[in-house]
Formats: structure tokens, sequence, C-alpha cells
């Protein structure tokens, strides 16, 4: 997936401005497109936005399906080495798939620490895009779960997102029949929504 987005650099018309931005997404199924059609998931449509806002810019696909906060610990090394080089900036989107299976929020608290903890050694700078626990799991859960994220991002000097599907979820038209991943429409509302954090944190 990674080298499919970048390989979009390569298809560009000439009139686009050349690439000397480089950003990952790194997540799960919200930022690979899950069930989408090509072009209209998270990477393309937030690159295409970048780049009508004038920032010549690279969005690479480092999202998997399923994935939890274990599983991006653990591939982060080779998914970084595999990148045609370092970075600019870094969208860290894990940790809904570990709340959907119920999994102690201690256990992605860790991984996240030690995954912005590899950031700040590579000196990557950081976007942590932050998810809420749903209600359905009871006021304790979610007590645990949601200050995971500010938390992090705060002891890391990383720049937060507070919700990644901020105006998404619970919304008519904005997630698809499974009442998790967001439609075409909800990826225009997430794009639009982080997009000025993510500007921000580029400068």
């Amino acid at each position: 997936m990674i080298l499919a987005a970048l390989a979009l650099l390569a298809a560009a018309p000439a009139a686009q401005p050349a690439p000397k931005t480089l950003i990952l997404a790194f997540g799960d199924s919200l930022t690979a497109g899950y069930n989408l059609a090509p072009g209209l998931g998270f990477v393309p449509q937030l690159q295409a936005s970048l780049r009508r806002h004038g920032i010549a810019a690279t969005v690479a696909d480092g999202g998997v399906s399923g994935d939890t906060t274990t599983g991006g610990r653990a591939r982060l090394g080779w998914t970084l080495d595999g990148l045609p080089r370092k970075p600019d900036l870094i969208i860290v989107e894990l940790g809904a798939n570990d709340m959907l299976r119920t999994l102690d929020p201690a256990i992605a608290r860790a991984n996240l620490d030690a995954i912005l903890a590899e950031l700040d050694r590579r000196h990557i700078r950081v976007l942590v895009a932050g998810m809420r626990a749903s209600p359905s799991l009871g006021a304790a859960y979610v007590a645990k779960f949601d200050p995971i994220f500010p938390a992090l991002a705060k002891a890391h000097g990383a720049a937060l997102y507070p919700f990644f599907m901020d105006g998404v979820v619970g919304v008519s038209g904005m997630q698809q029949g499974d009442g998790l991943h967001p439609t075409f429409e909800g990826v225009k509302r997430i794009v639009t929504g982080i997009l000025p954090s993510v500007k921000a944190a580029l400068k």
C-alpha cells in the first residue's frame, strides 16, 4: 500500500507541483480506505486537499485493516524503513480496533507510547489522531481509554487531533452499513476536520 501511494507521484499530471513533503498515514482501516473505491479513501483525499491548498505533498498509505496498536507497534520499523526517505510528518491513527475488541486500555497506552518513543528517537514529527470509546462499553472503560491520546501527545510533545471520526459517528450518510467505517462523504468530513491540524504540524 505504501508503494502504491507513492506511485501516485509518478502518475501525477505535469501541472501538479513537485511533491516536497512526505506524510505517512500510519493507521488501520479508517486510513486504509476500507470498502471504498480507489481514490476515495483518506490517504488520496488528504493528499488532494493538501495540494489544493498549495502544499506539494505525497501522503503514503500505512494503513492496515484490522490492525491494533500491537500490530502497529510490531510493523512500525519496517514500514518506516520501506519509505524512500524519512517522512516530514506521521499521522498515528490506531486504537479503534483495540477498543472494538475491548482490549485492556493499558495495552493500547503502552503500545502507542512505544510507537511515539520510536518516532521521537527518529526525530519525526507526529500528529496523534485520537479515538474515543463507544459509550456502550461502559463509563469505566471510556474513562480509561479516551484520555490515552491527549496524555501521550502531551508527554511526547506531539500534535493532537482529538477525535479522528469527529463529525462522522452517528451522522446520517457518513458511515457505511457496518456503522464503523466512513463513507466517501465521511472521509471528506474527516479530511476537512483534520486538515488544519496537518498543516499546523508541518510548520
